[in-house]
């Protein structure tokens, strides 16, 4: 587990800037001004700003299926329904029908995440007062079991992609930040899940290259196996997290986000043996793809640094090609972070100075 402090409570929010550029469309200018104590109240600004837009284009609504006793024909007659009604002498008739409404799963994913919110102790009070008055407006809405939640199963249309933004960080508050008690209550909890973080600061370096090195090309691509045969239907996929290009010349980046950036042997602090045989992987696969042609093909393991002492900062040739290991810290102002990575394009792309 990450605590708050490790980073600058207000990185979180470049780093959500670059993930989601909503954030950069208007309407956030007091959450990027503010300063927080706490990630909560971060997360409790961000969402009082959004769904107060939101609102404002009126929440999403879809039609449900539904079946009420009811005086007149609406839908489809339920005969069993009506039947029995008629049995009991009631003077009504069941109904199926479909009805327009606000109690979707978007809405209730934004109203458990608003209520959790409004019970946890570290969001100040003036962030639960906006969420409150928001809530007004979802009373039709019910909360859900936030665990029951199929993340992946959800799907944006154009008539609820002004959700997407929303959506993403009630995941990121739900899924990193939340704990069940003896007592099967919910609650969020004090710290920041790594893996969710990690997703985020993978997610963050990739677009702000691709927003802010337009000289350089940035993608999330897979890298093909350099097979001798061309057949590999049992291989793992190999997924890159950044790849950096401009012509004939490459940068491979794996983003982690980890407690500790080193592993721990005999006293010795070592590069994590896994991670350096992946970027190794990556570098040697897509090398292959150029043939006999000029080209480079480096890698990077960018960590975010930590408060331990020892922190990585080596470069190695291997085989031909250079694997750098690097921190990025986060724990200074948003410029020297963006100077940081600015750093690493500047080292690894030949004459840029005529493309800036």
């Amino acid at each position: 587990m990450i605590k708050d402090k490790s980073i600058f409570i207000k990185n979180i929010y470049y780093m959500l800037s670059y993930a989601f550029t909503t954030l950069n469309q208007g309407g956030y200018e007091d959450v990027a001004t503010e300063e927080f104590e706490n990630i909560h109240n971060l997360f409790a600004s961000i969402l009082a700003k959004g769904i107060g837009k939101q609102l404002k284009q009126g929440l999403y609504r879809e039609y449900l299926n539904r079946k009420d006793d009811i005086t007149v024909v609406r839908g489809k007659i339920d005969m069993p329904g009506t039947i029995r009604n008629r049995l009991s002498r009631k003077q009504v008739l069941t109904c199926e029908y479909d009805e327009l409404s606000e109690n979707n799963l978007f809405n209730q994913i934004l109203k458990t995440t608003v209520m959790l919110l409004l019970r946890h102790a570290r969001v100040d009070q003036e962030h639960k007062n906006d969420l409150k008055k928001e809530m007004s407006f979802f009373s039709n809405v019910d909360t859900i079991d936030p665990t029951a939640i199929r993340w992946a199963a959800i799907r944006f249309q154009r008539n609820n992609s002004t959700y997407r933004m929303l959506i993403s960080l009630c995941q990121l508050i739900l899924d990193g930040m939340l704990l069940t008690t003896d007592s099967g209550e919910f609650k969020l909890a004090s710290f920041v899940d790594e893996q969710r973080m990690n997703r985020l600061y993978e997610k963050f370096i990739l677009e702000y290259y691709a927003k802010e090195c337009p000289w350089v090309t940035a993608t999330a691509s897979q890298i093909p196996w350099a097979l001798d045969d061309g057949v590999g239907p049992m291989l793992p996929i190999m997924q890159s997290d950044i790849i950096l290009t401009r012509g004939s010349e490459v940068l491979i980046i794996d983003a982690k986000y980890y407690t500790h950036t080193t592993q721990k042997q005999y006293d010795i602090h070592k590069i994590h043996s896994s991670n350096l045989y992946q970027i190794f992987t990556y570098v040697k696969n897509k090398d292959m793809e150029f043939g006999v042609q000029p080209h480079t093909v480096s890698g990077m393991l960018l960590y975010a640094a930590t408060d331990e002492e020892i922190q990585p900062d080596n470069s190695y040739q291997m085989s031909g090609n250079k694997i750098s290991v690097r921190t990025l810290n986060l724990n200074r102002d948003f410029s020297e972070i963006a100077a940081q990575l600015n750093a690493i394009v500047d080292e690894h792309f030949s004459g840029l100075s005529d493309h800036q």
